[in-house]
Protein backbone atom coordinates (compact mmCIF):
# COMPACT_ATOMS: atom_id res chain seq x y z
CA UNK A 1 0.00 0.00 0.00
CA UNK A 2 1.43 3.11 -1.13
CA UNK A 3 2.58 5.47 1.88
CA UNK A 4 1.87 9.46 0.63
CA UNK A 5 3.11 11.76 3.14
CA UNK A 6 0.86 15.02 4.90
CA UNK A 7 -2.71 13.88 5.65
CA UNK A 8 -4.60 16.24 2.86
CA UNK A 9 -2.45 14.64 -0.03
CA UNK A 10 -3.55 10.94 0.79
CA UNK A 11 -7.05 11.49 1.71
CA UNK A 12 -6.63 13.46 -1.71
CA UNK A 13 -4.93 10.27 -3.29
CA UNK A 14 -7.82 7.87 -1.92
CA UNK A 15 -10.68 10.66 -3.07
CA UNK A 16 -8.78 9.69 -6.34
CA UNK A 17 -8.72 6.15 -6.35
CA UNK A 18 -12.62 5.69 -5.32
CA UNK A 19 -13.68 8.24 -8.19
CA UNK A 20 -11.86 6.29 -10.49
CA UNK A 21 -13.01 2.88 -9.34
CA UNK A 22 -16.57 4.45 -8.91
CA UNK A 23 -16.46 6.48 -11.64
CA UNK A 24 -16.47 10.38 -11.67
CA UNK A 25 -19.39 11.81 -11.01
CA UNK A 26 -20.06 10.16 -7.68
CA UNK A 27 -19.28 12.12 -4.27
CA UNK A 28 -16.67 10.95 -2.23
CA UNK A 29 -17.65 8.66 0.76
CA UNK A 30 -17.28 10.41 4.01
CA UNK A 31 -15.19 8.71 6.62
CA UNK A 32 -15.15 8.13 10.21
CA UNK A 33 -12.64 10.00 12.35
CA UNK A 34 -9.58 8.42 13.48
CA UNK A 35 -8.87 6.76 16.27
CA UNK A 36 -6.99 7.57 19.33
CA UNK A 37 -5.58 7.15 22.42
CA UNK A 38 -8.60 9.40 24.09
CA UNK A 39 -10.98 6.44 22.55
CA UNK A 40 -9.61 4.19 25.06
CA UNK A 41 -9.40 3.51 28.98
CA UNK A 42 -5.88 3.54 29.99
CA UNK A 43 -4.39 0.25 30.94
CA UNK A 44 -1.88 -0.71 33.58
CA UNK A 45 0.37 -3.13 32.36
CA UNK A 46 1.04 -4.92 35.30
CA UNK A 47 -2.42 -5.55 35.66
CA UNK A 48 -2.86 -6.64 32.04
CA UNK A 49 -0.41 -9.12 32.30
CA UNK A 50 -2.42 -10.90 35.28
CA UNK A 51 -5.32 -10.82 33.49
CA UNK A 52 -3.23 -12.15 30.67
CA UNK A 53 -2.34 -15.23 32.70
CA UNK A 54 -6.25 -15.22 33.87
CA UNK A 55 -7.76 -15.42 30.71
CA UNK A 56 -5.90 -18.95 29.52
CA UNK A 57 -6.46 -20.41 33.14
CA UNK A 58 -9.05 -23.09 32.84
CA UNK A 59 -8.75 -22.51 36.93
CA UNK A 60 -11.75 -20.35 36.18
CA UNK A 61 -14.45 -23.25 34.85
CA UNK A 62 -16.16 -25.29 37.27
CA UNK A 63 -14.53 -28.68 35.61
CA UNK A 64 -10.94 -26.74 34.72
CA UNK A 65 -11.05 -27.66 31.26
CA UNK A 66 -11.96 -24.43 29.93
CA UNK A 67 -10.68 -20.78 29.81
CA UNK A 68 -11.67 -17.38 28.22
CA UNK A 69 -9.23 -18.72 25.43
CA UNK A 70 -11.14 -21.95 24.88
CA UNK A 71 -13.81 -19.40 22.75
CA UNK A 72 -11.70 -16.52 22.54
CA UNK A 73 -8.64 -17.30 21.20
CA UNK A 74 -6.28 -14.87 19.17
CA UNK A 75 -5.77 -17.83 16.28
CA UNK A 76 -9.28 -17.75 15.59
CA UNK A 77 -9.31 -13.80 15.63
CA UNK A 78 -10.74 -13.81 19.07
CA UNK A 79 -14.01 -16.30 18.81
CA UNK A 80 -13.60 -19.74 18.27
CA UNK A 81 -14.19 -20.71 14.21
CA UNK A 82 -17.63 -22.39 15.19
CA UNK A 83 -21.00 -21.50 14.14
CA UNK A 84 -22.37 -22.76 18.09
CA UNK A 85 -19.53 -23.40 20.30
CA UNK A 86 -18.66 -26.19 22.41
CA UNK A 87 -17.80 -25.05 26.42
CA UNK A 88 -17.64 -27.31 29.07
CA UNK A 89 -17.57 -31.14 27.55
CA UNK A 90 -15.63 -30.56 24.59
CA UNK A 91 -12.09 -31.33 23.61
CA UNK A 92 -9.47 -29.28 21.35
CA UNK A 93 -9.75 -26.05 19.91
CA UNK A 94 -11.23 -23.82 16.90
CA UNK A 95 -13.31 -25.97 14.45
CA UNK A 96 -11.44 -29.29 15.62
CA UNK A 97 -12.78 -29.44 19.03
CA UNK A 98 -15.28 -32.01 19.59
CA UNK A 99 -17.49 -33.47 21.99
CA UNK A 100 -15.95 -35.38 25.09
CA UNK A 101 -17.66 -38.68 25.08
CA UNK A 102 -16.35 -39.47 29.03
CA UNK A 103 -18.27 -35.71 29.65
CA UNK A 104 -21.08 -35.34 26.72
CA UNK A 105 -22.05 -31.45 26.71
CA UNK A 106 -26.10 -30.72 27.30
CA UNK A 107 -25.96 -28.42 24.91
CA UNK A 108 -24.24 -26.35 22.34
CA UNK A 109 -23.38 -22.98 23.35
CA UNK A 110 -26.67 -21.00 22.34
CA UNK A 111 -24.70 -17.95 20.11
CA UNK A 112 -21.85 -17.46 17.95
CA UNK A 113 -18.72 -16.89 20.18
CA UNK A 114 -18.36 -12.99 19.49
CA UNK A 115 -14.82 -11.60 18.88
CA UNK A 116 -13.38 -9.28 21.28
CA UNK A 117 -11.54 -6.64 19.13
CA UNK A 118 -11.83 -2.64 20.91
CA UNK A 119 -14.08 -3.89 23.76
CA UNK A 120 -12.52 -1.72 26.34
CA UNK A 121 -13.21 1.28 24.10
CA UNK A 122 -15.19 4.29 25.77
CA UNK A 123 -17.98 4.66 23.45
CA UNK A 124 -19.31 0.75 23.89
CA UNK A 125 -22.04 1.45 26.46
CA UNK A 126 -23.28 -3.08 26.08
CA UNK A 127 -22.17 -5.83 25.93
CA UNK A 128 -22.99 -9.84 24.39
CA UNK A 129 -25.26 -10.05 21.28
CA UNK A 130 -28.64 -8.82 23.19
CA UNK A 131 -26.86 -6.09 25.06
CA UNK A 132 -27.37 -7.51 28.31
CA UNK A 133 -24.88 -6.17 30.44
CA UNK A 134 -24.70 -2.65 29.37
CA UNK A 135 -24.54 0.93 30.96
CA UNK A 136 -27.48 2.19 32.64
CA UNK A 137 -26.44 5.38 35.53
CA UNK A 138 -29.77 5.06 37.25
CA UNK A 139 -28.97 1.34 38.38
CA UNK A 140 -26.90 1.61 42.29
CA UNK A 141 -23.44 0.25 40.47
CA UNK A 142 -23.89 1.94 37.31
CA UNK A 143 -25.37 -0.92 35.00
CA UNK A 144 -27.89 -3.10 34.03
CA UNK A 145 -27.49 -6.75 34.14
CA UNK A 146 -29.08 -10.23 34.22
CA UNK A 147 -28.45 -10.09 38.33
CA UNK A 148 -29.65 -6.48 38.63
CA UNK A 149 -29.43 -5.51 42.60
CA UNK A 150 -27.22 -8.81 42.84
CA UNK A 151 -24.57 -7.84 40.80
CA UNK A 152 -21.22 -6.65 43.13
CA UNK A 153 -19.73 -3.44 43.20
CA UNK A 154 -16.22 -2.86 42.45
CA UNK A 155 -16.10 -3.07 38.76
CA UNK A 156 -13.74 -1.44 36.68
CA UNK A 157 -15.71 -1.10 33.84
CA UNK A 158 -18.59 -2.73 31.83
CA UNK A 159 -16.41 -5.19 30.26
CA UNK A 160 -14.96 -6.50 33.39
CA UNK A 161 -18.76 -7.17 34.76
CA UNK A 162 -19.17 -8.92 31.21
CA UNK A 163 -16.50 -11.42 32.46
CA UNK A 164 -18.32 -12.65 35.32
CA UNK A 165 -21.55 -14.18 33.29
CA UNK A 166 -19.69 -17.04 31.23
CA UNK A 167 -18.20 -18.38 34.12
CA UNK A 168 -21.42 -19.45 35.50
CA UNK A 169 -23.16 -20.48 32.32
CA UNK A 170 -23.66 -24.43 32.20
CA UNK A 171 -22.80 -24.58 28.84
CA UNK A 172 -19.76 -22.28 28.68
CA UNK A 173 -17.55 -22.48 31.73
CA UNK A 174 -19.60 -23.26 34.72
CA UNK A 175 -20.29 -27.59 33.84
CA UNK A 176 -23.73 -29.09 34.48
CA UNK A 177 -25.34 -30.23 37.73
CA UNK A 178 -24.01 -31.79 40.15
CA UNK A 179 -20.64 -31.87 38.11
CA UNK A 180 -18.53 -29.53 40.52
CA UNK A 181 -19.38 -27.24 43.48
CA UNK A 182 -19.41 -24.30 40.75
CA UNK A 183 -22.19 -25.77 38.64
CA UNK A 184 -24.04 -26.82 42.18
CA UNK A 185 -24.31 -23.68 43.35
CA UNK A 186 -25.27 -21.98 40.13
CA UNK A 187 -28.03 -24.80 40.13
CA UNK A 188 -29.05 -23.34 43.44
CA UNK A 189 -29.20 -20.25 42.58
CA UNK A 190 -25.75 -19.56 44.37
CA UNK A 191 -24.75 -16.42 42.00
CA UNK A 192 -23.13 -13.99 44.44
CA UNK A 193 -22.99 -13.90 48.26
CA UNK A 194 -20.08 -15.48 50.13
CA UNK A 195 -21.25 -18.96 49.59
CA UNK A 196 -21.98 -18.30 45.67
CA UNK A 197 -19.86 -19.69 42.60
CA UNK A 198 -18.47 -16.02 41.96
CA UNK A 199 -16.54 -16.51 45.37
CA UNK A 200 -16.49 -20.15 45.08
CA UNK A 201 -13.83 -19.19 41.99
CA UNK A 202 -12.54 -16.35 43.70
CA UNK A 203 -11.29 -18.77 46.30
CA UNK A 204 -9.74 -21.13 43.89
CA UNK A 205 -7.85 -18.62 42.46
CA UNK A 206 -6.55 -17.29 45.91
CA UNK A 207 -5.39 -20.53 46.99
CA UNK A 208 -2.87 -20.44 44.25
CA UNK A 209 0.37 -19.13 45.69
CA UNK A 210 1.84 -17.15 42.18
CA UNK A 211 -1.88 -15.88 42.07
CA UNK A 212 -2.40 -14.54 45.81
CA UNK A 213 1.69 -12.72 45.33
CA UNK A 214 0.46 -11.31 41.57
CA UNK A 215 -2.79 -10.15 43.33
CA UNK A 216 -0.98 -8.07 45.96
CA UNK A 217 1.85 -6.63 43.62
CA UNK A 218 -0.82 -5.37 41.29
CA UNK A 219 -3.59 -4.28 43.62
CA UNK A 220 -2.07 -2.36 46.76
CA UNK A 221 -5.61 -2.40 48.80
CA UNK A 222 -5.03 -6.67 48.56
CA UNK A 223 -1.40 -6.27 50.09
CA UNK A 224 -2.64 -4.33 52.41
CA UNK A 225 -4.82 -7.28 53.64
CA UNK A 226 -7.96 -6.91 51.69
CA UNK A 227 -9.17 -10.28 50.36
CA UNK A 228 -9.35 -11.08 46.82
CA UNK A 229 -12.30 -10.40 45.34
CA UNK A 230 -14.34 -12.08 41.75
CA UNK A 231 -14.34 -8.12 40.38
CA UNK A 232 -10.55 -8.38 40.88
CA UNK A 233 -10.64 -11.15 38.26
CA UNK A 234 -12.45 -9.46 36.63
CA UNK A 235 -11.11 -6.53 36.57
CA UNK A 236 -7.59 -7.96 35.46
CA UNK A 237 -8.73 -10.18 32.50
CA UNK A 238 -10.41 -7.01 31.17
CA UNK A 239 -7.32 -5.07 31.67
CA UNK A 240 -5.76 -7.79 29.72
CA UNK A 241 -8.65 -7.62 27.08
CA UNK A 242 -8.18 -4.07 26.64
CA UNK A 243 -4.69 -4.02 26.06
CA UNK A 244 -4.26 -7.17 23.95
CA UNK A 245 -7.15 -6.65 21.60
CA UNK A 246 -7.41 -3.07 20.95
CA UNK A 247 -7.08 -2.90 17.44
CA UNK A 248 -6.91 0.77 15.68
CA UNK A 249 -3.51 0.29 13.34
CA UNK A 250 -5.35 -1.78 10.62
CA UNK A 251 -4.70 -0.49 6.95
CA UNK A 252 -7.91 1.65 7.26
CA UNK A 253 -6.53 3.30 9.96
CA UNK A 254 -3.55 4.58 7.48
CA UNK A 255 -6.54 5.86 5.09
CA UNK A 256 -8.18 7.63 7.98
CA UNK A 257 -4.61 8.84 9.13
CA UNK A 258 -4.19 10.30 5.55
CA UNK A 259 -0.85 7.92 5.37
CA UNK A 260 -2.22 5.65 2.52
CA UNK A 261 -4.60 5.24 -0.13
CA UNK A 262 -6.72 2.09 -1.15
CA UNK A 263 -6.15 -0.30 -4.37
CA UNK A 264 -8.62 0.46 -6.72
CA UNK A 265 -11.18 -3.01 -5.60
CA UNK A 266 -11.06 -2.30 -2.06
CA UNK A 267 -11.92 1.38 -2.78
CA UNK A 268 -14.70 0.49 -4.68
CA UNK A 269 -15.55 -1.80 -2.28
CA UNK A 270 -15.48 1.46 0.78
CA UNK A 271 -17.69 3.62 -1.81
CA UNK A 272 -20.15 0.95 -1.62
CA UNK A 273 -20.18 0.76 2.05
CA UNK A 274 -20.40 4.19 2.70
CA UNK A 275 -22.50 4.90 -0.37
CA UNK A 276 -25.01 2.83 -2.59
CA UNK A 277 -24.71 -0.56 -0.36
CA UNK A 278 -25.94 1.87 2.64
CA UNK A 279 -24.58 -0.72 5.52
CA UNK A 280 -22.76 2.72 7.32
CA UNK A 281 -26.68 3.00 8.54
CA UNK A 282 -25.95 0.77 10.81
CA UNK A 283 -21.76 0.19 10.66
CA UNK A 284 -21.08 3.88 11.62
CA UNK A 285 -18.05 5.45 13.15
CA UNK A 286 -14.66 4.41 13.60
CA UNK A 287 -15.57 1.24 15.37
CA UNK A 288 -18.12 0.43 12.38
CA UNK A 289 -21.19 -0.18 14.57
CA UNK A 290 -23.89 2.02 15.82
CA UNK A 291 -24.05 -0.17 18.73
CA UNK A 292 -27.68 -0.61 18.34
CA UNK A 293 -29.74 -3.98 17.69
CA UNK A 294 -31.59 -4.83 14.48
CA UNK A 295 -33.50 -7.34 12.85
CA UNK A 296 -31.60 -9.09 9.91
CA UNK A 297 -33.65 -12.39 9.41
CA UNK A 298 -30.51 -14.55 10.04
CA UNK A 299 -31.13 -18.21 10.30
CA UNK A 300 -31.71 -19.36 13.82
CA UNK A 301 -30.46 -22.54 14.92
CA UNK A 302 -29.11 -24.57 18.16
CA UNK A 303 -30.72 -24.96 21.63
CA UNK A 304 -31.75 -21.30 21.14
CA UNK A 305 -31.69 -18.56 23.53
CA UNK A 306 -34.16 -19.38 27.20
CA UNK A 307 -34.64 -20.41 30.49
CA UNK A 308 -33.66 -24.13 31.59
CA UNK A 309 -37.57 -24.58 32.12
CA UNK A 310 -38.47 -23.58 28.65
CA UNK A 311 -38.66 -26.01 25.86
CA UNK A 312 -38.62 -23.60 22.41
CA UNK A 313 -35.30 -23.26 20.85
CA UNK A 314 -35.86 -19.44 19.69
CA UNK A 315 -33.37 -16.77 19.89
CA UNK A 316 -35.53 -13.56 20.49
CA UNK A 317 -32.59 -11.25 20.55
CA UNK A 318 -32.95 -8.23 22.04
CA UNK A 319 -36.91 -8.97 23.28
CA UNK A 320 -35.72 -10.58 26.02
CA UNK A 321 -33.83 -8.18 27.36
CA UNK A 322 -36.22 -5.54 27.10
CA UNK A 323 -39.90 -7.06 26.52
CA UNK A 324 -40.48 -4.55 23.73
CA UNK A 325 -41.75 -5.49 20.39
CA UNK A 326 -40.03 -3.71 18.86
CA UNK A 327 -36.84 -5.93 19.48
CA UNK A 328 -37.75 -9.00 18.50
CA UNK A 329 -34.94 -11.14 16.80
CA UNK A 330 -32.81 -7.59 17.30
CA UNK A 331 -29.26 -8.24 17.97
CA UNK A 332 -26.75 -6.57 18.07
CA UNK A 333 -25.11 -4.75 15.35
CA UNK A 334 -21.15 -6.17 15.34
CA UNK A 335 -18.14 -3.87 14.82
CA UNK A 336 -16.39 -5.03 11.77
CA UNK A 337 -12.82 -4.46 13.09
CA UNK A 338 -10.58 -7.75 11.65
CA UNK A 339 -13.96 -9.01 10.44
CA UNK A 340 -12.44 -11.11 7.98
CA UNK A 341 -10.57 -13.05 10.88
CA UNK A 342 -14.02 -13.90 12.79
CA UNK A 343 -15.65 -16.43 10.75
CA UNK A 344 -18.62 -17.62 10.88
CA UNK A 345 -20.94 -15.12 10.90
CA UNK A 346 -24.18 -13.84 12.36
CA UNK A 347 -25.45 -14.49 15.62
CA UNK A 348 -25.48 -17.88 15.35
CA UNK A 349 -22.66 -18.32 12.91
CA UNK A 350 -24.75 -19.26 9.99
CA UNK A 351 -22.18 -18.56 7.08
CA UNK A 352 -19.17 -19.39 6.66
CA UNK A 353 -17.70 -16.60 4.45
CA UNK A 354 -18.09 -12.77 4.46
CA UNK A 355 -19.15 -13.18 0.69
CA UNK A 356 -21.86 -15.50 1.71
CA UNK A 357 -23.27 -13.72 4.72
CA UNK A 358 -23.06 -10.36 2.76
CA UNK A 359 -25.00 -12.00 -0.33
CA UNK A 360 -28.03 -12.53 2.31
CA UNK A 361 -27.24 -10.04 5.06
CA UNK A 362 -30.24 -8.01 3.71
CA UNK A 363 -32.70 -10.07 2.07
CA UNK A 364 -34.61 -11.39 4.75
CA UNK A 365 -36.27 -14.03 3.07
CA UNK A 366 -33.46 -16.10 2.55
CA UNK A 367 -33.89 -18.12 5.96
CA UNK A 368 -36.36 -20.20 4.47
CA UNK A 369 -34.18 -21.36 2.12
CA UNK A 370 -30.97 -21.32 4.17
CA UNK A 371 -28.41 -24.03 3.19
CA UNK A 372 -27.90 -26.42 6.68
CA UNK A 373 -24.36 -27.46 5.31
CA UNK A 374 -22.98 -23.52 5.86
CA UNK A 375 -23.23 -23.98 10.03
CA UNK A 376 -19.87 -25.38 11.57
CA UNK A 377 -21.25 -27.61 14.06
CA UNK A 378 -19.41 -30.31 15.97
CA UNK A 379 -20.61 -33.38 16.02
CA UNK A 380 -23.37 -33.53 19.20
CA UNK A 381 -26.64 -35.27 19.71
CA UNK A 382 -28.87 -32.43 20.19
CA UNK A 383 -32.04 -30.89 17.98
CA UNK A 384 -30.48 -28.07 16.34
CA UNK A 385 -33.30 -27.52 13.06
CA UNK A 386 -36.36 -26.98 15.96
CA UNK A 387 -36.88 -23.39 14.25
CA UNK A 388 -36.22 -24.04 10.87
CA UNK A 389 -37.74 -26.82 10.40
CA UNK A 390 -40.97 -24.86 11.72
CA UNK A 391 -42.39 -22.29 9.06
CA UNK A 392 -43.85 -20.33 11.37
CA UNK A 393 -41.01 -19.41 13.42
CA UNK A 394 -39.09 -18.86 9.49
CA UNK A 395 -42.17 -17.03 8.34
CA UNK A 396 -41.42 -14.35 11.84
CA UNK A 397 -37.81 -14.29 11.51
CA UNK A 398 -38.10 -13.25 8.01
CA UNK A 399 -41.41 -10.41 8.84
CA UNK A 400 -38.93 -8.73 11.60
CA UNK A 401 -36.12 -8.35 9.19
CA UNK A 402 -35.03 -5.01 7.82
CA UNK A 403 -34.82 -5.34 4.09
CA UNK A 404 -32.23 -3.60 2.22
CA UNK A 405 -29.37 -3.32 -0.62
CA UNK A 406 -28.90 -6.53 -2.93
CA UNK A 407 -25.25 -7.05 -4.14
CA UNK A 408 -24.37 -8.58 -6.85
CA UNK A 409 -21.07 -11.05 -6.83
CA UNK A 410 -18.89 -7.92 -8.22
CA UNK A 411 -19.68 -5.61 -5.74
CA UNK A 412 -19.79 -8.54 -3.13
CA UNK A 413 -16.04 -9.26 -4.11
CA UNK A 414 -15.15 -5.45 -3.76
CA UNK A 415 -17.32 -5.23 -0.10
CA UNK A 416 -14.95 -8.24 1.32
CA UNK A 417 -12.11 -6.41 -0.28
CA UNK A 418 -12.97 -3.19 1.61
CA UNK A 419 -13.17 -4.95 4.64
CA UNK A 420 -10.26 -6.84 4.63
CA UNK A 421 -8.44 -3.98 4.90
CA UNK A 422 -9.64 -3.45 8.36
CA UNK A 423 -7.52 -6.29 9.33
CA UNK A 424 -4.92 -4.99 12.04
CA UNK A 425 -1.35 -6.96 12.07
CA UNK A 426 -0.36 -4.92 15.03
CA UNK A 427 -3.58 -6.86 16.80
CA UNK A 428 -3.47 -10.27 15.22
CA UNK A 429 0.34 -10.98 15.99
CA UNK A 430 -0.43 -9.79 19.67
CA UNK A 431 0.87 -7.62 22.91
CA UNK A 432 1.54 -10.23 25.25
CA UNK A 433 0.62 -12.81 23.13
CA UNK A 434 -0.63 -16.74 24.51
CA UNK A 435 1.29 -17.72 28.09
CA UNK A 436 3.47 -20.88 27.65
CA UNK A 437 2.21 -21.48 31.32
CA UNK A 438 -0.49 -20.72 34.05
CA UNK A 439 0.11 -20.33 37.58
CA UNK A 440 -2.40 -23.03 37.93
CA UNK A 441 -0.50 -25.85 36.42
CA UNK A 442 -3.35 -26.39 33.83
CA UNK A 443 -3.48 -26.98 30.35
CA UNK A 444 -3.01 -23.46 28.10
CA UNK A 445 -5.58 -23.29 25.24
CA UNK A 446 -3.62 -23.47 21.95
CA UNK A 447 -3.93 -24.80 18.82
Amino acid sequence: MKRIAGRSVGLLGLLAVGALAAGASDAPPALPRALSDADFRPVRIEEARLGQLLFYDPLLSGNREVACATCHHPALGTSDGLSLGLGDGGRGLGPERVADPDNLPEERVPRNAQALWNLGALEYQSMFHDGRVEVDQSRPNGMRTPLDEDMPAGFASMLAAQTMFPVISPDEMAGHYQENEISTAVRLGMISGPEGAWARLTARVAAVPDYARLFAEVYPEIAAGRPIAFTDVSNAIAAFMEFEFRSDTAPFDAVLRGEATMAPEAAEGMRLFYGEAGCVSCHSGPFLTDHGFHAMGEPQFGPGKGARFETHHRDEGRFRVTGQAGDWYAFRTPALRNVALTAPYGHSGAHRTLAGFLAHHTDGGAVAVYDRAEAVLPALQVEDWAVLDDPAQVSAIAEAAVRGFRPDPGQIAALVAFLETLTDPVAVSGRLGVPASVPSGLIVPNP
